[in-house]
């Protein structure tokens, strides 16, 4: 704890100030007093929602406990980023469709085409601790954005960042859900900030607009049906009943932002970092497919999906490719290049794809 005892209140308001400073549209506190969601948690994990990611069990409940994670917790700080790039223009939800609909196009989530946000919003909340630390003293904190056992989303919606939408992702009236969030769990008592209510209503746009129906119910996600689980998280081969209905997206998915009525309020990042690199937003799944692995390392670092690593970027766009207008001779030439590839893995889903141009 610091070893004055700092205007709370004040501080509070210049933390939310330095945040602004920092790049973050929002920043707000809450409590941590998450146990009213323990049993859901535990539902959701006992039917294995969570699927291989065996890192959502692992802690139990501390999952939901922060002051078992980090000892000495009693607030956190929550922040948000917009990540849309800086040069985003209105009509932006309209072209990300219409590339949906390009068979030829490799669709990759608007998030992952810049800069790896773990590392922005680390080094930005990093900064905004050592703020605090210099007007208030040493004081117990611990910095996160979804690396570690805790309900990010939970303390986001308590702070007031925003509300649960149906397909589980955060929604702010102002932003949308095309944002990151990230904390500070820290043992300052803070005067907290009111939660604001849910405003999806009646709209199930979200729950149509999923290609896999991952999202069972109103806020709840069988993760194994996601198509950004299957491209992202899954490590073996993605199930053939689902391989279809993946279309041509080769890394994450936003069908369900796209179709939701509140991302018109979506804002453009103030920060560089999520400007696109590579030309993510416009590349063919043909020349992405014919990056070596070295090709893959070079370009991708720094970015986010370089830690899927080459084999996996190549088993999903090899079912980008198995969906693609059938029988397009480049396409399959290009399949054809990955006919012996080293991984059995790739070997399958190549295979598979070929297959379809086949029939």
């Amino acid at each position: 704890m610091p070893t004055a005892e700092p205007d709370l209140p004040a501080l509070a308001r210049a933390i939310k100030a330095w945040g602004r400073e920092l790049g973050f549209a929002e920043v707000r506190i809450a409590d941590i007093d998450l146990a009213h969601l323990e049993a859901g948690l535990q539902a959701w994990l006992d039917a294995g929602n969570h699927g291989e990611m065996d890192y959502m069990a692992s802690h139990g409940m501390k999952r939901a406990r922060p002051a078992e994670l980090v000892p000495g917790t009693v607030r956190v700080i929550s922040a948000r980023m917009d990540y849309l790039p800086q040069a985003t223009t209105p009509d932006w939800r309209a072209r990300e469709l219409a590339r949906q609909r390009d068979p030829a196009a490799a669709v990759v989530s608007v998030y992952a085409r810049g800069r790896d946000y773990h590392k922005v919003l680390r080094q930005r909340l990093q900064q905004l601790a050592e703020r605090i630390r210099a007007a208030a003293g040493e004081f117990g904190y611990r910095v996160f954005t979804d690396s570690a056992p805790v309900m990010e989303l939970p303390l986001a919606e308590k702070a007031g960042l925003g509300w649960r939408g149906k397909h589980t992702l955060l929604l702010s009236r102002n932003a949308g859900s095309m944002f990151f969030i990230g904390e500070l769990l820290v043992d300052l008592p803070l005067p907290v900030d009111p939660p604001t209510g849910a405003h999806c209503g009646a709209c199930s746009a979200c729950i149509v607009a999923c290609p896999t129906q991952a999202i069972t119910a109103p806020g709840r996600l069988d993760a194994r049906r996601c198509i950004s689980y299957l491209t992202i998280e899954l490590k073996g081969a993605i199930p053939e009943e689902l391989r279809p209905l993946i279309g041509n997206r080769v890394y994450g998915c936003d069908d369900c932002q796209l179709a939701c009525p509140w991302n018109k309020f979506a804002q453009a990042s103030t920060v560089g970092d999520f400007d696109e690199r590579n030309a993510l937003g416009s590349a063919s799944m043909v020349e992405l497919f014919g990056w070596s692995e070295a090709e893959f390392d070079c370009k991708l670092e720094g970015s986010p999906i370089r830690r899927i690593g080459h084999e996996r970027w190549l088993r999903n766009l090899a079912v980008g490719l198995g969906n693609a207008t059938a029988g397009d001779p480049a396409i399959v030439a290009a399949l054809q290049t990955r006919q012996d590839h080293p991984s059995a893995l790739v070997r399958e889903h190549v295979a598979w794809a070929l297959a379809r141009h086949a029939a």
